[in-house]
This record gives C-alpha cells, structure tokens and sequence, in this order.
C-alpha cells in the first residue's frame, strides 16, 4: 500500500474521478485517493465490492469480511469501476 504520492501528481485530483457517478449493483474497487483524507479503515484498500445505494455524494459499499457482509459509505473518488 502507496503512503505517499509521486512528486509531480502530489495534491492534484482528476475531477472526473471525483465526480463519477455508478449505478445500483455496479462492482467497484476501493482504491484510496491519498490526494484527499480517506474515511473508512485502511484494510479494505484493494477490495472488491458492490455498490447498494446513493448516500449525499457518497456510495454504500457491501462486500464481504471472511464470511460476513459489511457495508461502507465511500466518497466516489476512491472507487474504481470493475468490468
């Protein structure tokens, strides 16, 4: 797990990753944007999960924890879309 950006991207976002939008049951990657203060707990960085609905600007998250299902609120900008 990255604890620092590179120099040259250091403090910059890309807004279209702040402001991208997903769909109910879209799966989606948690990848932590170091650029902006992440709140959830850092041992989910590199999960997999589904998104369950809207909240605000952020997305609840339900992926599973060994064998049982969690559920995080995430800001758009540390999720990745999965194919």
């Amino acid at each position: 797990m990255r604890k620092r950006k590179q120099l040259r991207t250091r403090g910059k976002l890309k807004l279209s990753h702040y402001f991208q939008e997903f769909k109910t049951g879209d799966r989606v990657a948690v990848i932590m944007e170091l650029g902006v203060n992440p709140k959830f707990p850092k041992q989910i960085q590199g999960r997999s999960g589904v998104i369950k609905n809207k909240r605000g600007s952020s997305y609840v998250i339900t992926m599973n924890d060994l064998n049982k299902e969690k559920q995080y609120i995430i800001h758009p900008v540390h999720l990745r879309r999965l194919n």
